[in-house]
C-alpha cells in the first residue's frame, strides 16, 4: 500500500531516494482521485519490491503540488534516483502504470 506523504517524508523517499519512486498528487474531493485510488493501492502491494510508491494529497502538501506543477488531479510522477523522468495526468489503468514502471526501469 502506498502511504500518504508529505514534505520531509518526500524528500527522504523521493528526492533522495535511489532508483524508483511512483508519487500520486490527489484530492480526496477528486472523483478520479477516488477511482485510481484502488489501482493505485493494488500495483504499490504488487510491485512494491520494484519501486517506492507514495501519495500525495495537494490540500495538505500543496508546496510539493506547487514545486512539481501539479495543475490536475490525479497526476502520477514517476522518478528514477530523484528526478522526474515521466508523467500521467487523469485515471490510469493498472496496466499502463505497470508498462510505465518496466519502461523506466
Amino acid at each position: 500500500m502506498a502511504n500518504v506523504i508529505n514534505g520531509q517524508d518526500f524528500i527522504k523517499n523521493v528526492k533522495e531516494g535511489k532508483g524508483l519512486a511512483v508519487v500520486d498528487f490527489f484530492a480526496t474531493w477528486c472523483g478520479p482521485c477516488n477511482m485510481l485510488g484502488p489501482v493505485f493501492a493494488e500495483i504499490a502491494e504488487e510491485k512494491k519490491d520494484d519501486a517506492y510508491f507514495a501519495k500525495v494529497d495537494i490540500d495538505q502538501s500543496m508546496e510539493l503540488a506547487q514545486e512539481f506543477s501539479v495543475n490536475t488531479v490525479p497526476t502520477v510522477i514517476f522518478f528514477k534516483d530523484g528526478v522526474e523522468v515521466k508523467r500521467e495526468v487523469g485515471f490510469i489503468p493498472k496496466e499502463k502504470i505497470d508498462f510505465l514502471l518496466n519502461s523506466i526501469k
